[in-house]
């Protein structure tokens, strides 16, 4: 398997590159807006010792990448592969967070589209796990094809455990959608 969870990605609108110890304070500006966590199951990361666990997570992961807009150069949010699977094939997404002003736009499709082409050029199956109140992001993975398959207890790294849904997206079903 060649599968690669640190290649840089990009199309004509976005560019994720892999996140380092210096994209703290960009990344952090970003995430300090509390109105991003309203929903996410971890609601104090805009706090900054707390965002700075999460950040540490994000660099050990090996995964993690900061998202840029192409055109601006602006720092617009995060997401990261983890938990690669290699026997299973599978791998999966998240820790996905925009600035508010990116949301309800083409972004985090077109992030997902980079990352999902990507992982079935290898992989199986892709798995997401979203936080049972995360509702925008429910709506999203529906808008990917994704299919929710079970709720479990997910601890995230150094946090509590808290209840998310689980949804995959196997690679017959991405690309026969996604030619």
């Amino acid at each position: 398997m060649n599968f690669n969870p640190q290649k840089t990605m990009k199309d004509d609108v976005v560019l994720l590159s892999l996140l380092t110890e210096n994209d703290f304070e960009a990344l952090y500006s970003v995430a300090s807006n509390p109105e991003i966590w309203i929903q996410h199951p971890n609601r104090d990361r805009w706090q900054k010792d707390i965002f700075k666990n999460f950040f540490e997570g994000a660099l050990q992961s090996g995964g993690a990448y900061i998202v840029t807009e192409k055109a601006t150069g602006k720092v617009i949010g995060s997401t990261r592969f983890y938990d690669l699977k290699e026997k299973q094939k599978s791998v999966l997404i998240g820790y996905t967070f925009y600035a508010k002003e990116f949301w309800g736009k083409s972004f985090n499709a077109r992030v997902k589209k980079l990352m999902l082409d990507e992982a079935f050029n290898f992989l199986n199956i892709v798995i997401f796990h979203v936080g049972a109140q995360n509702i925008r992001s429910q709506i999203a993975m529906e808008r990917l094809g994704a299919e929710k398959t079970a709720e479990i207890e997910v601890a995230y790294f150094g946090e509590m455990a808290k209840t998310n849904f689980v949804y995959e997206i196997k690679k017959e079903n991405w690309f026969a959608v996604n030619k």
